[in-house]
């Protein structure tokens, strides 16, 4: 049994998890380690994460920015505000924000990249994704619908016999209608951080999610769910024969020359320049920047710059990706409950902008960093990063004011 913090029973899936040595995208390698994140009274530091990545998901912009000396001027000034807002009343370490419009490219950052050193965040950051990682997935599963590989709307038993049952389809995976229970509560930080360096069986953590009942007939309702996308992430291995990073790295990153996204599979380290990644315990910041992340995989595990989400948002948006098919279904989407009118399609979510249309993209939270952004069907992207991901969640009025300005200021 898990060991759960504030002294619950421990659970039956402990020793699974230890034979196959499981470990965590939300671990770190830390001299420092030498208590686990405290379980807060609602649930585990994992529920909170489910929980702020909905949250997130539901204002869709869960995501943070800063300024930096070179934008101390001109363009931009509201955007600059809104960054230093959110740096000081949320105690974020670091950020960057890069836009894309009309007037070119401009990069904003400010604050730190390591709490230590205090050297700055650099402009070309590398970082951990988290969620943006779906709409990879499902743009290479959308793919083999256009190839004839996969069927949206075919039951998961055509390509996992005995996995899910007949009733749950692909499509049902991709918007999260599957009503399938997400794993991720269901793991212990306590056994996250003590094996993360570990790999993580994708079958596994299946498996255990499938322990628990539905929350929902298939079709009837949404609820996120990482789940769905580990299974997806595995029809794409039966269909192919290759894993999702392998169909990933030659479907989109290769093509697009995305150098800086990579799919990192069992590899510890963030390549190239980076910040260092935080948690926010009771006891102050916790370095999770190295760890293993296949605990996410396709849910979750990533690595990009701000250039490349840029790109990638605004290729998929303009057909250079999709059939005009297969992109419609993507963007064909469902509403989700509470205010702004975010809405959910195939690993892609959009979101109405106070200064017109929509913003297409996916929030993208992981332990240590907090990603967003998209693109616009008019040319417009922003992504923007922080390097601190806070077990109670970092106020999305902030992160949606900093989104916002950043797309719509001088417009």
């Amino acid at each position: 049994m898990f060991r759960r913090l504030g002294g619950q029973a421990r659970s039956p899936h402990r020793p699974l998890i230890r034979r196959r040595g499981l470990s965590s995208i939300w671990m770190s390698r830390s001299s420092s380690v030498r208590t686990v994140p405290p379980r807060d009274t609602a649930g585990s530091v994992l529920t909170m994460y489910k929980r702020a990545m909905c949250a997130g998901l539901a204002g869709m912009l869960a995501i943070s920015l800063l300024s930096s000396p070179a934008a101390a001027t001109g363009a931009h000034s509201g955007l600059r505000q809104a960054l230093q807002r959110l740096t000081e009343d949320n105690d974020v370490p670091g950020a960057l924000a890069q836009i894309h419009n009309a007037h070119g490219d401009t990069v904003i950052t400010s604050g730190v990249a390591d709490v230590e050193t205090k050297r700055p965040v650099p402009t070309d950051s590398r970082f951990r994704i988290g969620s943006k990682t779906k709409t990879f997935v499902a743009t290479v599963t959308l793919q083999l619908v256009g190839d004839g590989r996969i069927e949206l709307d075919a039951p998961v038993e055509r390509y996992l016999p005995g996995l899910v049952g007949p009733d749950i389809t692909v499509r049902q995976l991709l918007q999260h209608t599957s009503g399938l229970p997400d794993y991720l509560p269901l793991l212990d930080p306590a056994d996250i951080l003590a094996h993360r360096y570990d790999h993580w069986n994708a079958a596994d953590l299946v498996t255990l999610a499938l322990q628990r009942p539905a929350e929902f007939p298939p079709g009837t309702d949404w609820s996120y769910s990482n789940t769905n996308y580990l299974i997806v992430g595995m029809i794409i291995e039966k269909v192919t024969g290759n894993t999702f990073g392998t169909e990933i790295r030659n479907r989109i990153l290769r093509p697009l020359r995305l150098n800086a996204t990579s799919v990192p599979d069992d590899a510890l380290d963030i390549p190239g320049p980076h910040p260092s990644g935080y948690l926010k315990t009771g006891d102050g910041l916790l370095d999770i920047t190295r760890h293993n992340p296949s605990v996410a995989g396709a849910s979750g595990g990533m690595i990009s710059s701000a250039s490349d989400l840029n790109r990638f948002y605004d290729a998929l948006l303009h057909g250079r990706l999709l059939r005009p098919a297969e992109l419609k279904e993507m963007m064909t989407t469902r509403p989700l409950d509470g205010p702004g009118g975010a809405a959910y399609g195939l690993g892609l979510m959009s979101t109405p902008l106070p200064c017109g249309g929509l913003l297409w993209g996916h929030a993208g939270d992981t332990l240590g960093f907090r990603t967003s952004g998209g693109a616009t069907l008019d040319g417009r992207q922003v992504t923007v990063m922080t390097n601190l991901y806070r077990i109670d969640g970092v106020r999305n009025a902030d992160l949606d004011a900093v989104v916002t300005t950043a797309l719509c200021e001088n417009r």
